[in-house]
């Protein structure tokens, strides 16, 4: 069995493998970027580092999160592949309350390939109807990833 925090976006649900997760906070203030896409939310101070934060609603569906108390910033553990270090990377969702025990392979190929951005995995039905998987560590294009982790770009330069 494995543990998902569950989010949505507009009527449609979403999960994070919690495994993941690095953190659930309330909603906080940010810097914003400027020259980074709309969808990047900004930077946030998180125990002595920046963090860089993206509005997922954004980056999906063109609308940024509403400010609902049910609105969290999660940090995940990301990374694009096995070659990086595992970064702390924000993410701005909505009504990110509730989590999902279930065997991961309950989740089932959705048969979209090429048709949907490369973070939506596999997908499940239940009571929620269809709930999708999303790949953290496809997150980010490799141009928004080498804006926000310029250190990263530097180090594989090196």
């Amino acid at each position: 069995m494995k543990l998902f925090l569950l989010f949505r976006l507009g009527a449609d649900h979403y999960a994070l493998d919690a495994a993941e997760v690095a953190e659930v906070l309330p909603l906080t203030r940010l810097k914003q970027i400027p020259g980074a896409p709309a969808w990047v939310a900004g930077l946030m101070q998180r125990r002595g580092q920046p963090v860089p934060v993206i509005d997922l609603p954004a980056l999906a569906t063109g609308v940024p999160a509403a400010l609902r108390t049910s609105t969290r910033t999660v940090l995940v553990h990301y990374r694009r592949d096995d070659s990086e270090p595992m970064r702390l990377l924000g993410l701005r969702l909505e009504a990110a309350t509730q989590t999902l025990r279930c065997p991961a392979e309950s989740f089932v190929d959705a048969g979209l390939a090429g048709a949907s951005p490369r973070y939506l995995g596999p997908v499940r039905h239940d009571a929620r109807g269809l709930v999708q998987w999303v790949r953290v560590g496809a997150l980010l294009p490799d141009d928004v990833h080498d804006m926000l982790f310029a250190d990263a770009v530097g180090e594989a330069a090196a």
